[in-house]
């Protein structure tokens, strides 16, 4: 019994540490005026990136882990950088919304960049055989609510903030995309 708790607080506390990502990226997200439909959706979405991408990392396992973990990151970080400086150009710009939405195809690069970190832990939890039901089901339980709380405190930010939210969560974006590129 001991020996669960130790893992599932163990896997608890990488999820919370996964799920940052996530919370940050909704932080900036709900800084662009979205109906609660929508925020809904975002969330489950990243959810089950969330578990997806550490399945995926999983069942490759051992041989991919050391070429993939850096490109993974690699590629997390460069989409946020992106997405954090079109948010913040589009902030700029008083004609139109922002380029990429969090709907449709927006909504799957959001879900992708906040999830490829996780992929590159699956492979890691994959060596050393961790639970992979329980693994991927806390990953994405927690990623989602962490998704809704980011997403509900942008979304108070962006009616404090008024004009200068899209612009703000387009910099955190942008900051927590340079995070995963020079400082992982």
């Amino acid at each position: 019994m001991a020996l669960m708790f130790g893992e599932l607080m163990t896997l608890f506390l990488m999820a919370v540490a996964l799920g940052m990502d996530a919370f940050s990226v909704g932080l900036g997200m709900g800084m662009i005026k979205l109906r609660l439909r929508q925020i809904f959706y975002i969330g489950v979405t990243i959810g089950v990136f969330h578990v997806v991408m550490p399945l995926i990392g999983m069942s490759i396992g051992k041989l991919l882990s050391d070429q993939f973990g850096s490109i993974a990151t690699l590629i997390g970080g460069l989409l946020l950088i992106m997405l954090g400086v079109q948010m913040m150009l589009s902030s700029f710009k008083k004609e139109d919304g922002p380029l990429i939405t969090p709907v449709g195809m927006g909504l799957i690069i959001f879900a992708l960049s906040v999830s490829l970190d996780s992929f590159s832990v699956g492979l890691s939890l994959g060596i050393y055989g961790a639970r992979t039901l329980l693994t991927i089901l806390m990953f994405g339980a927690v990623s989602m609510l962490l998704t809704w709380m980011g997403l509900f405190f942008g979304r108070k930010l962006q009616g404090w903030l008024g004009s200068y939210s899209e612009a703000l969560g387009g910099s955190i974006l942008l900051g927590f995309g340079l995070k995963l590129l020079f400082f992982t």
